[in-house]
């Protein structure tokens, strides 16, 4: 692959682009993303808290109500204080009355009534009836809190959750102590709310498709939670004992803190967010004000806050993958095409190489600066062709008169022993007659004064014959000399005519 883009040049341009695009791409999104997901954010928490403060306006009229009705069938009872046969009616119209009611509980002290130990009235919804409960838990009821709290307090209050064994039997408990007609407190109405029933009402707005609402206790118990067993067994620091993430006690504390803020909390792997505040009821007349230490919280997963922002992520990625995908392919038309010309330019330069030197390099209609190239590359094709051709006819010049050279050079050589051929042949031919001369002079010295005339007469003959014929010798070398530089003449002309 690598081969390949190192020799693709519009691959590598068509990469170049879109690595720089993507770059682009990539710090716009991040920038983009960035303020987006802290406006999300911050959006976010506006809408928890409008849901927090919704939720705890919810949860403070379903409290202001059950307390209103426990206040007027309360003035009713101390009406009829001295009628005791009258409690489990009593109870009965209170439960009617109210639908987050399931039970309600009237106790007096023991022998306030002569002759009545244990006068204690109960009556539960169960399966849309009402039933009268003669036994009230496991224990006396002069031994539960509710009972006893109002009776030394001397004042309404809202008790801590009261947990069971089975979801009904949660509950959250309303009481009022019950005063005789010299003010002395004599008994405790109790009135019951099933933990599982308030959260169903307050749950029943979501806040977001996995958030739910929650309050808490002042020990960190469960009294608004979507979890029914939670309801019933746990409180909120039961799950870091399970092994649950530290950040959720610390959420947990914060949450029971008194305090209002926002916390992050990992869970079962994901990243949550609770935003929370005490548990304040409304000012009303009348009403008990005392501080229930209660928190009510917002509880949102990370996926439900940015599942939007998510799937915008998402989009955005795919469609920045398939855009990048076009413009790359766009790119790698549009290069390859605009490239073409150096193609064949690099074709027609390599065939030049392989010696075709007159390849034809077609015109162009283009004024960039490939157009400019290949202009320029078709008039150093066609100067080098020309260039070229004469080299070829100088070329073959040169050859030729190497033949004519070396033609005549062996001419030379055919001469020059023919020459020496005939210098040797003339020259054996004058021994003779040299050394006849050379014995003819020698007798003559010799001799000169003792022969006769007639004896030097016929010496000085024979000198003069064989000088003769040493002149007749000397005389054909000369005409075969003229005969030989006559030819060499007419042989440089020819060839100088043909030149």
């Amino acid at each position: 692959m690598l081969k390949i883009i190192a020799r693709t040049l519009s691959l590598r341009l068509s990469l170049m682009v879109v690595c720089a695009i993507a770059l682009l791409l990539t710090a716009a999104l991040v920038v983009m993303f960035h303020f987006s997901r802290q406006a999300l954010r911050e959006e976010a928490m506006r809408d928890a808290e409008h849901t927090l403060e919704g939720t705890a306006l919810h949860i403070d009229n379903i409290l202001l109500s059950v307390e209103q009705t426990a206040g007027n069938y309360y003035w009713d009872l101390m009406r009829h204080i001295d009628q005791p046969e009258r409690l489990e009616t009593f109870c009965r119209e209170l439960v009617k009355s109210n639908h987050y009611v399931v039970g309600c509980a009237v106790a007096f002290k023991p022998y306030y009534f002569p002759g009545r130990e244990n006068c204690m009235t109960y009556v539960r919804q169960n399966a849309d009836t009402l039933q009268t409960l003669d036994a009230f838990r496991s224990q006396p009821y002069t031994e539960q809190e509710w009972y006893t709290q109002p009776l030394e307090t001397g004042r309404a209050c809202w008790m801590e959750p009261l947990l069971g064994e089975q979801p009904d039997e949660a509950l959250i408990s309303f009481c009022l102590p019950i005063y005789d007609r010299t003010m002395q407190t004599v008994g405790t109405m109790g009135v019951d709310i099933p933990l599982s029933r308030l959260s169903d009402f307050i749950l029943a707005a979501k806040p977001s498709p996995n958030g739910y609402s929650t309050l808490l206790g002042r020990e960190g118990t469960f009294i608004v939670h979507p979890d029914s067993v939670k309801l019933l067994h746990q409180t909120v620091f039961t799950q870091t004992e399970q092994g649950a993430h530290p950040s959720v006690r610390e959420a947990a504390e914060a949450m029971i803190s008194g305090k209002s803020g926002f916390k992050p909390f990992i869970l079962n792997g994901e990243q949550w967010y609770v935003i929370f505040k005490p548990f304040q009821r409304a000012e009303v007349p009348g009403r008990s004000m005392e501080n229930l230490d209660w928190s009510v919280g917002v509880v949102y997963p990370d996926k439900d806050i940015f599942r939007e922002y998510n799937q915008l992520l998402y989009y955005l990625l795919a469609i920045a993958v398939v855009g990048l995908l076009l413009i790359f392919l766009l790119c790698r038309l549009f290069t390859h095409r605009q490239l073409l010309p150096l193609t064949m330019l690099t074709d027609s330069a390599r065939r030049i190489a392989d010696g075709h030197y007159e390849e034809t390099i077609p015109d162009t209609n283009r004024e960039d600066e490939i157009g400019q190239l290949q202009d320029h590359f078709q008039q150093m094709q066609q100067s080098l062709a020309v260039h070229v051709g004469e080299q070829e006819t100088l070329s073959a010049t040169l050859q030729e008169r190497g033949r004519v050279l070396r033609k005549a050079y062996s001419q030379a050589q055919e001469a020059d022993k023919m020459k020496t051929s005939f210098l040797h042949y003339m020259t054996n031919q004058m021994m003779d007659p040299s050394d006849a001369i050379d014995k003819g002079v020698t007798t003559l010295c010799n001799s000169y004064g003792t022969a006769s005339p007639q004896e030097i007469g016929l010496v000085m003959e024979n000198i003069q014959q064989q000088s003769d014929a040493i002149l007749k010798v000397l005389d054909h070398m000369l005409q075969a000399s003229d005969r030989e530089t006559t030819t060499e003449m007419v042989e440089s002309g020819k060839e100088v005519v043909h030149e």
